[in-house]
């Protein structure tokens, strides 16, 4: 059974509203090995192709 009584809705509008505004994610991320070596491999590039325009 869902949980979504008026006083549930109310308190996930309150929450909602106290959240901080973030900007969303750029990159995929996570922990597991697949990922962590394409991060790896984003930051090298990204490190590369700033080094080339400084």
């Amino acid at each position: 059974m869902s949980k979504t009584s008026l006083k549930n809705v109310q308190k996930q509008k309150k929450k909602a509203k106290r959240t901080i505004p973030r900007a969303p994610q750029t990159r995929i991320q996570g922990n597991t090995t697949g990922v962590r070596t394409r991060l790896k491999k984003l930051a090298g590039q990204a490190r590369a192709k700033k080094a080339a325009s400084a």
